[in-house]
Order: structure tokens, then sequence, then C-alpha cells
């Protein structure tokens, strides 16, 4: 039978009838196109790549019900309205009909993002899973100049800056915070929040330019919805931790640039009742009292008086003033080990900043680990002249008056002791001296072949020392439990321990020297007493190593293909990153050499 041909026109087939280019798509919504992108925006829906682009290689395609959900979809009615609502403010502008323009102008329809909200993230988890991109776009427009021309507002400005410092109290006052980085681009921060690490990037605090090779219309329809998820997010965690949103911010902590602070401040105070909240919980308790009867009244206080009882250890003076403080002090927040160590590592210190200094990121930072810290201006917690103060941050050499009861220090130690998780030492840190380098929390200098700078060795061995452990000695592998264990368990000391590690590492040398001869033996090799071998080259000997070759060879042509091409593209990984890390070193030895020619 033949083939049955269809008739140009008719029922489409494959890819043709499920994909449709963008300029079909748009037909068909009969729409333009940037309100096709930004809807494509605000509904997540992304373009599509069908194994056969049945209309040319330089076309964009979509999915048919991908754009059957964009035609059903209310808010292309909601834009239609505003487009004709639009009409009207010319046409009255053109009569020069101004209050009917005014009055049109406040009742222009706003479309509500709340529903999309809702349908993208049916779970609070899967918000928090995008929202890096999120706090990285609100930081960004919280830190960018008003412009008229860019059509970027100052109320704009002003929402994004307020839902960045909500965010930015929120983790400080949980403690959720767990990486930073400085770069060249800005700040990079990480934090765990239930369960989902979220990493974003705020820019440094300086006067930003807009270039004009940026999309900013295509960056506001993001912050579009970014703007109210991140408020639902927001408002979802204080609710999480028993605090009403919006916070209140102090006007006085706002015009000193503390916005931080005053939230983180305010969360930490408003977990107790307030005045207001506790008179009107009295009155209406009166009122209850004085509607029931004398029998009940006589109940509840004895209720109330046996459970003060219960609750009072005895009747010694100052036991209800303790029991007050203890409520007044719960936090009702249980934290697991990393959230305790990182609550815990600025716990006995005080830090003053400078002027200088990148202030707003350091009140974000420091009691996101358990600092107290201040700076220079009236509603400060403490003075520069406080003699409990341990550490100030300063970036300048010259300084009007030195304190000998605290460490002068640059930024940079609180962002490395932050990422190493202990008090870093702060001689290379003085004023006046190059840092040390600021390694990057996001690399595993722990990864097999990677390079692991000098620095990370410092602190590495800087931790075992915080935690009491023996780190192994050079070229040997990490097998050195039994030391460890006994002076953990005070059987030995220190200098036992080391002793110890040092004949563990002597035995593991001969015995694999020994197991090196037995393998030269078996190869058909000679040795002498003395360690030195002799190779004696036998029909035996090249027959067995011509046998590997051939076996690694046999592998690989019995390997599928699939698997033999990621074969390769391992080993070709490998070499790049080995012969990165020989770039580094070569890099380092060069440094080296021309500093030991300067001095």
């Amino acid at each position: 039978m033949g083939k049955h041909y269809r008739p140009a026109g008719k029922k489409k087939e494959g890819n043709a009838a499920k994909y449709v280019t963008r300029t079909q798509a748009i037909r068909l919504l009969q729409i333009s196109l940037p309100l096709f992108r930004k809807l494509c925006i605000l509904k997540g829906i992304t373009p599509r790549e069908p194994k056969k682009k049945f209309k040319g290689n330089d076309k964009t395609y979509y999915h048919v019900k991908d754009i059957a959900f964009l035609h059903h979809e209310p808010l292309l009615e909601m834009h239609r309205a505003i487009r004709v609502h639009e009409r009207k403010i010319k046409k009255a502008e053109a009569k020069k009909n101004v209050e009917r323009a005014n009055r049109l102008r406040e009742k222009t329809p706003k479309p509500k993002i709340d529903r999309i909200i809702r349908q993208r993230y049916p779970r609070f988890v899967d918000a928090l899973g995008e929202l890096d991109d999120c706090l990285t776009m609100v930081h960004l427009f919280a830190t960018v100049p008003a412009t008229k021309e860019k059509k970027i507002d100052v109320d704009l400005i002003h929402k994004c800056r307020k839902l960045a410092h909500e965010w930015q109290a929120f983790i400080a006052r949980t403690h959720r915070l767990r990486k930073t980085f400085v770069s060249v681009k800005g700040i990079y921060y990480q934090a765990e929040v239930e369960g989902q690490t979220i990493t974003w990037l705020t820019p440094h605090a300086l006067q930003q330019v807009v270039p004009d090779d940026v999309d900013i219309p295509t960056m506001l329809n993001f912050l579009q919805i970014y703007q109210p998820l991140l408020g639902f997010v927001n408002f979802h965690l204080y609710h999480s931790i028993n605090l009403k949103y919006p916070p209140l911010l102090d006007p006085e902590l706002e015009a000193e640039a503390a916005e931080v602070y005053g939230l983180i401040r305010y969360a930490q105070s408003n977990n107790k009742p307030t005045i207001l909240e506790t008179s009107e919980l009295v009155e209406s308790e009166q009122l209850e009292s004085k509607q029931d009867g004398p029998e009940i009244q006589n109940k509840k206080s004895e209720l109330r008086l046996a459970q003060l009882q219960h609750q009072l250890p005895s009747n010694e003076p100052g036991a209800l003033m303790h029991l007050v403080e203890k409520a007044a002090g719960e936090d009702g927040e249980e934290y697991d080990d990393e959230t305790k160590q990182c609550k815990n590592l600025f716990q006995n210190v005080k830090i003053f900043l400078s002027r200088e200094v990148p202030r707003e990121s350091l009140h974000f930072v420091i009691p996101a680990f358990g600092g107290m810290v201040s700076w220079e201006g009236e509603k400060a917690p403490f003075a520069e002249t406080d003699q409990s103060i341990t550490h100030q941050i300063v970036d300048r050499e010259a300084q009007g008056h030195r304190f000998l009861s605290r460490e002068y220090v640059q930024p940079q130690w609180v962002f490395d002791c932050v990422n190493a998780r202990i008090i870093l030492p702060t001689e290379n840190y003085m004023v006046g001296r190059i840092p040390p380098p600021h390694l990057s929390p996001f690399v595993d200098y722990g990864e097999e072949g990677s390079y692991v700078p000098d620095y990370a060795k410092t602190i590495k061995h800087l931790q075992a020392a915080a935690r009491k452990e023996v780190l192994p000695l050079p070229g040997v592998e990490k097998d050195l439990e039994d030391p460890q264990n006994l002076l953990a368990e005070g059987i030995i000391d220190r200098a036992a321990a080391n002793q110890a590690a040092k004949e563990k590492q002597k035995l593991m040398i001969l015995e694999k020297q020994y197991h090196e001869d037995l393998k030269k033996e078996l190869q058909g090799a000679t040795y002498t007493s003395a360690g030195s071998t002799e190779v004696i080259q036998t029909g035996e000997s090249l027959n067995n190593g011509q046998a590997n070759i051939d076996d690694v060879d046999m592998a690989e042509l019995v390997m599928p293909n699939k698997k033999r091409k990621l074969l390769k593209a391992m080993e070709i990984s490998n070499q790049r990153k080995q012969s990165k890390n020989d770039t580094i070193i070569r890099r380092k030895k060069k440094l080296d050499e021309a500093q030991n020619q300067r001095s």
C-alpha cells in the first residue's frame, strides 16, 4: 500500500504541532513584543529547544501549551484594560481637561502579582529555593540612583532597600549566615533557611552608574515579581519567630544609616509583649472578673495561686524576680550545632566601627555571629571611649587617639574569622600592613588535585589547635586516630601524641618500602640491602608491562562510546586542573623570588 501524503495546509504533525515561534505566539495572543516578554517573565515561561527546528535555527521557539496557558491568563486582560485606560488619559490631556486626567491617573488599575506567586510557588520551600536571583536583584536596585529616563522611581528604590534590610535583619537575628566573601563585583553572602542554601550578591556601598547598554525594562519586569515575592517570604519568616510584620524602624537610626541594626534591635526587643498590650490584657481580665460571679473569681484566683506556687522554686527572696527575668530572656528557639557555633563566634567580642569602613555590611555580619557592634553616632549602643571594646575596625593609618585596651584591625579580619569559624590572630590584619589573601569559602581546598594556598594551611592548623586536635604530619595519610583519641581522652599529652604520630609515620614509610620491594621482586627486579634497586630487564617483566598496557587499551576498546567519551572528558578536566595548579605554583614561586630580591 502506498504512503499517505497529507495535503498542504491541513493538520500539523511532529514539532510543528508542539512548538510555535515567538512571532507566531505574538500574533496568536495579539499583543506587543514588550508585553509578551513581561508576561513570560511574570509567569516563568521560558523558550524551548526542539530537536528539529522546523522554522530555522535563528528562531525562538515556545511550547504550544505555554502559549495556551498565557492565552487564558487574567493578567493579559488586565494589561489590555490598562492600555484602554491610558488612552482615556491621553484623550483627556488632548482636550486640556486636567482634572479628569488626574482623576483617571489615580484610578489606573494595577495588576496583582500575589495570585501568580501562589501559582509558581505552591510551597514555601519552593519560594526559598528560587530566592537567589530575587535577593541579588533587590539588593542591586537598593543602591541604584533614581532616574526618570530609565523609569527608576524613588519609591521603588526605598521599597527595595526596606525589603533588603528586613531580610538581613532576620538572617542576623536567627544567626543563619554561613559564608561571606568580598570580591570586586560586591559581597557574596550564603545563608541556610529551613534547609535551603541561599546565596546572593550585594554591591559595594559606592555611587552606582547605570550604563546605557543594560536592559533596564527587562530588569524592572523581573523586579515586579521579585518585590512581592520577597515581601511574602519576609512576612512568613517574621511570623515564624513571633514578630510583627512589617517591623517598625526608629527614624533616628534610619537617619544614621543604621537600618539593619535598628531592625535587629526591634527583633530582639519585640519578642516580649509591649506595655500597651499588657495594659489591654489587664483591662480585659478586669472586665471579665466583673462579669463573673464571686465563686468563679475565687476558683480563678486559687488556680493562679497554684500555678504561681508550682512555678516558683521556693519562697526565698528574689525568686519571683528570677522567674520574670527567665521568662523575659527565654528565646524559645532551638538551634542546631552549626547555628550555635555561628551564634557564639563573636560572643565575647565588642567591636567599634570607624567612619571609613563599610558600615552596612559589618552591621549585618557581626550581629549574625553573636557580636556587639557600635559606631559613631547619637543612637549608637556604646561610645568609642568605652573601655570594654575589644576590637576597633579601621581602614586608615592616621588615628587621633589609640586605646591600649583594644586591637585595631582591618575589615578583612571580620570576614576571615567568619569563614574560618574561629577568632584569627590580629597580627597580620593590623593597620598599615598588607593583609593575608582573602580566601573564598566557596572553593573546596580539600578536593583531590586542587591547589591549597599557604594561608589555607595556616587556617587549618589554627582550627585544629582551637579544637585541640593533632594534625597529621606532611606525607602521612589521615590515619592518626589512635594518638588523637589518646590525647582527647587525657591519657597522653600533646608532646607524647606528636611523638606517637612520628613513630607511626616511620612505620608507614617502612611498610610502604617493603610493599614496593615485594612488587619489584614479582616484576623481575633485584634490589640491594641499601635500598637501591637494580632493574634486570627479563622477558617476563617486559611481557607483564606489555600485558598491563594491553589490558588498559582493551578496557577502553570494550567500553561503550558514551562511557569512553565520559572518560576522555574526565581526563581532559584533570589535565586542565593540573595545568592550572602548575600555573599558580609558578606564579607563587616568581612572587617569592621577587620578594626575596627586594628584601
